[in-house]
């Protein structure tokens, strides 16, 4: 059921005057358009970031495929656009409106919104807004959309809680069905006989008991506004339900048989060139590794793979329903994957002869390293992409990535002597305990890879170094630490580049004040969503892209908003203190995260007058 009507006065009035309009106009290969007319319930997957960045999303093309797979539902896409295209929608008072059928927003029954990026947090907003969705889930009546939120940023939920009816934490297949047919049972269960919902302070109140509903019957349903926070000196103390009969804390949904799960094996192809533009294949979900640092471990447990023919015959199945030419195995550790050689060998047997390349990303730096360039081959890459995150051998312990410098060095020797003739390493500057040695570590480690290179190819091999600003995420075992400060920051990049010789070295470190208002928005209680709203109002959107981002508007909301930057990002919690994101659950729990973190602080001590 497309709106032809709206569909003509874009064509017209608004797609001539915007860059890359075929971002907005849908109708690409393998997409699925159904009746309105003939389903029972409406969803709308929203990416709140650019098409370009939403398309390449695996996790959209899942859901996106599973919903539509149901006879009785249907899944359409949305993405937040770009400013010219929001002042056009504006001008002309026209909704934003999904790629399949052109529906404005306000007309789906459930709008589900996936949350990867803390800075893209303002594009929520503008979808909301421009949608025809009240911004703030209080003031939504039944006749308005349910909005959901997954993804990573739902580890802490509370920055965006005004914003959102329902955030979900943990797998979201099991829980996206659940939660829209639950929904829609309770939406048809509150209209009157004239088939209609009540309005006004009565319609929020019966909205009100819509959600209490949905909060008890599902554990993984966290529903914000039945949550209210305490506050002492500055920081949240407590978070006290405001009814008895929902759950205390909120657990992950997961899934327990990835094997089971189908394949997404029709992905949309888009009609411009996006950041992946190729297949994706999920092999592994999970990571059997505990590294102190990183969320998405902990988030993801627990560990669970697909067998090698599921994904050969997904991937022979994606190729033939979209004629990409090339293949990713996708996993947080990819060669961590317990069949990984017979995998590969298998996909370079199928595929070598179509001309399909196959990519492995998320390399893991272990012995297997060594012989690792010979097995994936080149093909049509020459750079090969590994994540030591920290230089030295020591640091690597405390941070618990128990990967050794030299199986890093052969295992880019081999890559050299395969074909390959760039290495791009990925660092974390600012963990814990770092100290110059680490920082000497970088310059020194990506000089012996660049001088590897040049023994097996007669010239110095290109090494890029790219430098993130550590941040302490949420559920780690270093959500305690303050992260550091922009003086630390900046003086470290400066050093980093003093300690550069080779030319044939890039160091490419992340942009600070970036780094620093992650640190804010993913640190912060439910009062940080005021500071949200302000920037919104004064004009960010797509901060996610460094051209768009004024950091000036950030802090000055920041500060109108009446938080503590410095206490909220740069001021440790004590172990016994609350934290903003405890009533989310996660598998092994706060008891595990306190004995890693207390580990931790005395390897840090033993370690501090290292040399």
């Amino acid at each position: 059921m497309i709106q032809h009507a709206r569909k003509r006065f874009l064509e017209t009035h608004v797609w001539p005057n915007v860059q890359t309009p075929a971002q907005y106009v849908g109708g690409e290969r393998n997409i699925v358009v159904k009746d309105h007319r003939t389903v029972a319930g409406k969803l709308c997957l929203g990416f709140p970031d650019a098409y370009t960045i939403g398309m390449s999303h695996h996790g959209l093309q899942v859901l996106y495929s599973q919903m539509n797979r149901r006879e009785d539902w249907l899944a359409e896409r949305v993405f937040s656009p770009w400013p010219d295209m929001e002042a056009l929608l504006r001008k002309h008072d026209v909704p934003l409106y999904s790629l399949e059928t052109f529906t404005a927003l306000s007309e789906f029954d459930v709008l589900g919104l996936s949350l990867q990026y803390e800075i893209s947090s303002p594009n929520v907003l503008t979808m909301l807004d421009l949608g025809g969705i009240p911004l703030e889930a209080e003031q939504r009546t039944m006749a308005d959309p349910l909005v959901v939120a997954g993804g990573p940023c739902c580890q802490n939920p509370e920055p965006m809680a005004d914003y959102f009816d329902v955030m979900v934490t943990g797998d979201g297949e099991p829980a996206l069905p659940e939660v829209c047919d639950l929904w829609l049972r309770l939406k048809q269960e509150a209209r009157d006989e004239r088939g209609e919902f009540l309005s006004g302070q009565a319609g929020r109140r019966q909205r009100e008991e819509a959600l209490a509903e949905l909060s008890r019957r599902l554990e993984y349903a966290y529903v914000p506004r039945f949550y209210s926070p305490e506050y002492r000196e500055g920081r949240q103390v407590a978070l006290h339900r405001t009814r008895s009969d929902v759950p205390e804390t909120i657990a992950p949904s997961v899934i327990r048989d990835l094997d089971g799960l189908p394949l997404p094996v029709k992905p949309i192809v888009p009609y411009i060139e996006c950041v992946h533009d190729r297949i994706a294949i999920e092999i592994m979900r999970g990571c059997p590794h505990q590294c102190r640092f990183c969320q998405s471990t902990v988030i993801k447990r627990p560990l669970r793979i697909r067998e090698v023919e599921t994904i050969v015959q997904g991937a022979i199945e994606s190729y033939e329903n979209t004629g990409f030419n090339e293949i990713s195995v996708l996993s947080l550790s990819s060669s961590d994957y317990p069949h990984f050689e017979p995998l590969v060998r298998r996909l370079h047997e199928v595929f070598q002869p179509l001309g399909v390349n196959i990519s492995v990303p998320s390399l893991r730096v272990n012995e297997q390293l060594r012989s690792l360039p010979q097995l994936i081959g080149t093909g049509r890459r020459s750079s090969l992409t590994l994540a030591p995150e920290v230089a030295r051998d020591d640091m690597r312990e405390q941070i618990r990535k128990r990967i050794k410098n030299d199986d890093l060095i052969e295992g880019c020797r081999a890559a050299f002597e395969n074909g390959f003739d760039a290495v791009k390493l990925y660092f974390m500057c600012g963990l814990p305990g770092e100290r110059p040695v680490d920082l000497d570590g970088i310059v020194d480690l990506a000089e012996r890879i660049a001088t590897v290179g040049k023994e097996v190819r007669g010239r110095y091999a290109r090494v890029t170094a790219s430098v993130s600003n550590f941040v302490p995420k949420a559920h780690t075992p270093y959500q305690w630490n303050g992260m550091q400060r922009r003086e630390y920051f900046k003086w470290a990049h400066k050093y980093l580049w003093s300690r550069r010789r080779i030319r044939s070295i890039n160091i490419k470190c992340h942009d600070i004040e970036t780094s620093l208002l992650e640190g804010v928005l993913s640190r912060g209680d439910r009062r940080t969503g005021k500071a949200i709203r302000l920037a919104w109002e004064r004009g960010a959107r797509m901060d996610g892209w460094t051209e768009h981002l004024d950091p000036e508007r950030w802090w000055q909301a920041i500060e109108d908003a009446g938080l503590d930057a410095q206490q909220q990002v740069h001021e440790p919690y004590g172990l016994m203190d609350k934290l903003p994101w405890d009533h989310v659950n996660v598998k092994y729990g706060r008891a595990f995260l306190e004995k890693e973190q207390t580990r931790a602080t005395v390897q840090l001590a033993a370690m501090a007058n290292a040399k």
